[in-house]
């Protein structure tokens, strides 16, 4: 799984944007009806930024801010890391481990195709990567 292309691993059906515009009650609910937990903000056709649940926690709730009011601009992870969607699904699981996030937009041609998410391994080879992960890292 991990050696496949982010390509055939991605979930192109929810993949979610937004404009910057939105407010994060309406990026909520949508993140809801999709059942996703982040959605790329998109300014044309370019990805400007990423609002993930985390960010509706730490930047808008733990802060008292308006749901109502507060739009994705203002909330939102600025220039997020990405992955080409002809990397390794591995590769992309080590960006997300190692600087801490659980979703990578998947950008083709400056264009945001898909996400993936840590969600996506969540199957017996987890274990797997997690431990070769750590056996290369205490080599080092």
């Amino acid at each position: 799984m991990f050696s496949q292309r982010i390509r055939s691993v991605m979930r192109k059906k929810s993949v979610l944007t937004a404009t910057p515009e939105t407010t994060v009650s309406t990026a909520a609910k949508l993140m809801a009806k999709k059942n996703v937990g982040a959605v790329m903000v998109v300014d044309n056709e370019k990805l400007i930024g990423i609002f993930t649940e985390r960010d509706a926690v730490f930047r808008v709730m733990a802060r008292g801010r308006d749901a109502q009011a507060t739009r994705l601009a203002e909330v939102m992870t600025t220039e997020p890391r990405t992955v080409d969607p002809d990397k390794s699904f591995g590769y992309a699981l080590l960006i997300m481990q190692e600087n801490g996030f659980r979703h990578v937009p998947v950008i083709e041609n400056g264009k945001p195709v898909g996400i993936v998410s840590a969600r996506n391994a969540l199957d017996p080879e987890m274990e797997e990567f997690v431990s070769e992960a750590k056996r290369r890292e205490s080599i080092r």
